[in-house]
């Protein structure tokens, strides 16, 4: 029963690395002004249509 425990708390280990990525990702993309986001998806409008 032993290695259960390793497993379970490797398990949790990488869910925790998960969360700490994710929230991260969030903060990088909160960090934007709308004025930053709207030119970003204006340009990539743009590109999408050389096509």
């Amino acid at each position: 029963m032993r290695w259960w425990k390793i497993v379970g708390l490797a398990g949790l280990a990488g869910v925790a690395a998960t969360g700490v990525a994710v929230a991260r990702a969030e903060r990088k993309r909160r960090a934007y002004t709308p004025e930053e986001i709207r030119t970003r998806l204006h340009a990539r409008v743009a590109e999408s249509g050389k096509d």
